[in-house]
């Protein structure tokens, strides 16, 4: 969680994510911040496994990528962990909604096609805990899996694609009743 406690860490996260290899240096234009502060937050990155260098490259003109694709947040065992777990989870929501109050707000501005495209679902269904961790776990790997490829190699994406997000939350929203035998 230390490693990514910091907001240039988290921006970098969603620029790669988002766009794809790049260099400290490109990534710094698009953050509006250094090339050496960039790369200093990309090998932090790197030390924990988050992104890696995407080869052909050297120093700052050497480019970065992720190491994999979307994020899982879950609580350690312990209560520092828990709690920068739950800080970590909450700031990455927030940056998700924030996009996602500005696509609603700016919608209008884009093609029919993507404004119909767009969706908004919300389900309520009666699961067992462990039902809705087999079901979160299912859409995260089909979500995972399915445009792996073009996160990585751009050649792969079909022409007029675009980065779009899409947000698993599961969560209870009541409390468990307590059971009689």
């Amino acid at each position: 969680m230390r490693a990514l406690a910091h907001p240039v860490r988290i921006a970098l996260i969603e620029t790669l994510s988002l766009r794809g290899p790049m260099t400290a240096t490109e990534a710094g234009e698009h953050l509006g911040e250094s090339p050496t502060t960039c790369s200093f937050h990309l090998r932090q990155l790197a030390k924990y496994g988050f992104v890696e260098e995407a080869g052909g490259g050297k120093g700052r003109a050497r480019p970065w990528r992720m190491t994999s694709i979307g994020m899982s947040v879950s609580s350690g065992e312990d209560p520092e962990s828990e709690l920068a777990a739950e800080a970590f989870a909450r700031l990455l929501r927030e940056r998700a909604l924030g996009r996602y109050r500005a696509w609603l707000e700016g919608r209008g501005a884009y093609p029919r096609k993507w404004r119909k495209a767009a969706g908004t679902s919300e389900f309520v269904l009666y699961v067992t805990a462990e039902e809705l961790e087999a079901l979160t776990e299912e859409l995260v790997q089909l979500l995972g899996s399915r445009y792996r490829e073009r996160l990585t190699d751009a050649t792969t994406r079909p022409p007029g694609a675009v980065a779009a997000e899409m947000l698993v939350l599961s969560y209870p929203i009541e409390p468990p009743r307590e059971t009689k035998p």
